[in-house]
C-alpha cells in the first residue's frame, strides 16, 4: 500500500500542512485547524503510529471514536458538530498528505463526516434582540459615544465580524453619505492583509455597508470626543482605537464579554449568584458568566434579527458576508411559521436597512 509513498512523520507533516495553509487559507481558519490536527498527532503518538504512510482506514475511525469521547490532554467529550469540524480538518490534511506522497490518494474518503440532524450543527446561543437594545439603550444613557457603545453599535447595526469591525480605519467610515453609490451613511470593510487587518473571505469580503443617521451620530462623537489620537503599528489610523493603536482581538472579545453581563448594567444576576463572590465580575473572568456573549454570538444574534424584521436573505448575506447557505441554516432560528409570515412580508415590502434598532415604541 505504502510501496510509493515516502515516509514522513504524522507532527512533520502537519507542520508542512499549516505551512501550506498560511497560502490558502484565512488567518483564522489556520489557527482553528491547529488544535485540532495536533489532537491528531498526540492519538498517532499513543498509537505507535511513527510513520504517516502506515495511517489506514481502520486507524481513521479509531480516531473519531477517540476524539468523540474526549481522549487526550485536558480533552472532554465533544459535541457532535465540533467533531465534525475537527474531522473535516482531517480530511483537508489527508489531501494535502496525498499531494505530498505521504498517504494514498483516496485515504482521505475514509474519513466519514457524522450526519446532524435536529439541528446539532445550529449553536442556539445568540444575543437575543431584546437584550441587545436593552444593552444599547444602557450604553446610550450610561456610556454614549463611548468604545464599547460603537463597538457593539457596530456589531449589531452590521452582523460583521469582529475583525472586520476591528480593521476600519477612519477613512472607511463616510458619515455625510457622499459617496456616489450609497445613499446615506456608510461604512467600508476593506481587505488589508499586508498591514494585519484581513477579511476572513479576502477580497471578496470589501464591501460597503449603510449605517443610519442615529449610528452616525453617535459615531461622529466618538471620534471628537472619545477616539484616542493614535495611529497603528503600520501608520493607519484606526476607527475603534485603545491608547496603543489598532486594539488586539482578543481586547474586543474582552470587552463584549464584560458589556454583556447583566451585573453590569446593575441588573439581578439572573444565575442566582453571589455578586461579590462570583469570578465573572472580574474583566479576565467575564467569558465565566452564562449571559456573557461572544463576537460570534453577537452576530449570530444580528443575523437572526435582520431575517426577522424581513430582510431577503439574500440580501443579509451580502451584508453580512457570508453565503446563503450558511445563513439559512446556522443563523435563522425562528419557527416555521415565523418564516412563512416573513415570507408573506417579503413580497409587501423589505425593512429600510437605515432602521436603527435602538429606536423602538
Amino acid at each position: 500500500m505504502s510501496g510509493d509513498l515516502d515516509p514522513i512523520s504524522p507532527a512533520e507533516a502537519v507542520e508542512m500542512y499549516h505551512d501550506w495553509a498560511q497560502d490558502e487559507h484565512a488567518t483564522s481558519t489556520v489557527k482553528a485547524e491547529k488544535p485540532r490536527l495536533r489532537a491528531f498527532v498526540q492519538f498517532c503518538d499513543e498509537e505507535g503510529i511513527e510513520n504517516l504512510n502506515s495511517v489506514s482506514g481502520r486507524d481513521l475511525f479509531k480516531y473519531r471514536i477517540w476524539r468523540r469521547e474526549g481522549q487526550g490532554d485536558d480533552r472532554e467529550p465533544v459535541r457532535m458538530v465540533t467533531l465534525k469540524g475537527q474531522l473535516a480538518t482531517l480530511r483537508s490534511f489527508l489531501k494535502f498528505a496525498a499531494d505530498i506522497d505521504a498517504v494514498p490518494p483516496n485515504l482521505f474518503d475514509q474519513v466519514q463526516l457524522p450526519t446532524m440532524k435536529n439541528g446539532e450543527d445550529v449553536s442556539e446561543t445568540t444575543l437575543d434582540p431584546e437584550r441587545a437594545v436593552a444593552i444599547l439603550d444602557y450604553l446610550e444613557k450610561a456610556h454614549p459615544a463611548s468604545r464599547e457603545h460603537i463597538l457593539l453599535l457596530l456589531l449589531w447595526r452590521t452582523g460583521a465580524r469582529s475583525g472586520a469591525v476591528r480593521g476600519l480605519d477612519l477613512q472607511d467610515v463616510d458619515l455625510e453619505g457622499k459617496h456616489p453609490r450609497v445613499s446615506g451613511p456608510a461604512l467600508q470593510f476593506v481587505h488589508r492583509p499586508e498591514t494585519d487587518t484581513p477579511l476572513k473571505n479576502g477580497e471578496n469580503g470589501t464591501r460597503w455597508n449603510r449605517i443610519s443617521q442615529k449610528a452616525a451620530g453617535y459615531i461622529e462623537d466618538y471620534i471628537e470626543f472619545h477616539r484616542d489620537d493614535v495611529t497603528d503599528d503600520h501608520g493607519r489610523e484606526p476607527l475603534i482605537t485603545t491608547q496603543y493603536g489598532r486594539p488586539a482581538g482578543n481586547t474586543i472579545r474582552k470587552t463584549l464579554y464584560k458589556i454583556t453581563r447583566p451585573c453590569w448594567r446593575g441588573e439581578a444576576c439572573p444565575h442566582d449568584r453571589e455578586i461579590d463572590d462570583c469570578d465573572a465580575t472580574f474583566l479576565d473572568n467575564a467569558s465565566k458568566c452564562p449571559s456573557s456573549r461572544s463576537p460570534h454570538k453577537i452576530r449570530t444574534g444580528s443575523i437572526s434579527w435582520q431575517l426577522d424584521q424581513g430582510v431577503p436573505p439574500q440580501v443579509v448575506a451580502e451584508r453580512v458576508n457570508a453565503s446563503l447557505d450558511v445563513i439559512e441554516r446556522h443563523y435563522d432560528k425562528t419557527e416555521a411559521v415565523e418564516r412563512m409570515e416573513r415570507r408573506r412580508r417579503q413580497h409587501i415590502d423589505q425593512l429600510d436597512l437605515d432602521h436603527d434598532p435602538t429606536e423602538h415604541e
